[in-house]
């Protein structure tokens, strides 16, 4: 059956219909203002800094010594442009909406110096960054009997690769970058499936094994050698609100702090800007935890009662077909 194109003809008034929702509902759109960050640009910055940290396993091959300084060189360069591009849009935008300036005074800001200052402070830390994910590789080579390389890590452990956007974004978050830390860890967060906010702070040799459905807040404090299984929450107890029953946002520890040498087993839940799992501490599957664990605790449920039924259908029951 063909399209009836006399239908058509209702598109206009329907699209009047919709613009006039962006005038009376102006929470939801971004009219009339600066440019916002790009999703995409975000994103290959991303590969970008993946190319440069674990060079050789990512889009460029034939990488050696010898040519790895013109390569590298080229995807600095590109970086420092992209990122300052990026930032400049980021701090612009939020100066706009925290401060409530006036398009006016945006324009006599020099936004794209400040970004700049703040790109080439980011790219100094990658020889940083190099080192502390190494450390996480190691990790995870060394937590999971199934690993063969430390090459299979890197290729194909989701844990690394949420890992290793949070610990960029992390970097970006330290030097008052808005939003675009948060922007490259939940484009992670939709590759993977785990969801570690920029703002947690978390030490070297961090594994997540599996990693499906792991939540990381954003006042987690995490130690040395932790490793998390899948589905583990270290999430808030409550929120604090104030005498508005707004909530109050910043300043606030909502999250637990896990303790160097701890593990927490799959679908473990552990909430709480007081509770702190001490080092050296095992956390089972499945449990619920809002107070503080002592070091050397081992945190189990108790053995559940299994019931099981096995019901056989009698013979005059069952009908035979030949």
């Amino acid at each position: 059956m063909a399209s009836d194109f006399r239908l058509k003809e209702q598109l206009p008034e329907l699209t009047n219909r919709i613009v006039e929702t962006y005038r009376a509902i102006g929470t939801i759109n971004h009219l009339g203002h600066c440019a916002l960050p790009s999703y995409d640009v975000v994103v290959s910055i991303i590969e970008d800094l993946r190319e440069i940290i674990f060079p050789g396993y990512q889009k460029r091959e034939k990488l050696h010594l010898g040519n790895i300084t013109y390569h590298v060189g080229d995807l600095i360069d590109g970086l420092h442009d992209k990122l300052t591009t990026q930032i400049a849009r980021a701090l612009q935008h939020d100066d706009r909406v925290r401060r409530e300036l006036d398009p006016c005074d945006i324009a006599d800001m020099d936004y794209e110096a400040k970004a700049q200052a703040i790109a080439i402070r980011f790219l100094e830390r990658i020889p940083h960054l190099r080192e502390t994910l190494a450390t996480d590789v190691q990790a995870s080579y060394d937590g999971d009997p199934a690993c063969t390389s430390r090459d299979e890590v890197i290729f194909c452990y989701p844990g690394l690769e949420a890992i290793t956007v949070y610990r960029v974004a992390h970097e970006l978050r330290r030097l008052d970058v808005p939003f675009i830390p948060r922007m490259m860890t939940e484009w992670a967060h939709r590759q993977t499936g785990i969801d570690i906010h920029p703002g947690a702070n978390i030490g070297n040799f961090f594994f997540i094994d599996h990693g499906t459905g792991v939540v990381i807040g954003e006042t987690c404090e995490i130690g040395q050698h932790v490793k998390l299984y899948q589905g583990v929450t270290l999430g808030a107890l409550s929120f604090a609100t104030d005498g508005d029953g707004n909530l109050v946002r910043g300043g606030v520890k909502r999250h637990p702090t896990i303790q160097d040498r701890v593990v927490i087993y799959a679908n473990a839940t552990v909430l709480g800007g007081a509770t702190i799992i001490g080092h050296d501490a095992v956390i089972g599957s499945s449990v619920w935890i809002t107070r503080s664990v002592d070091p050397h605790t081992t945190v189990i449920l108790e053995k559940p009662k299994l019931r099981m039924r096995n019901e056989e259908p009698e013979m005059d029951a069952i009908n035979f077909r030949i």
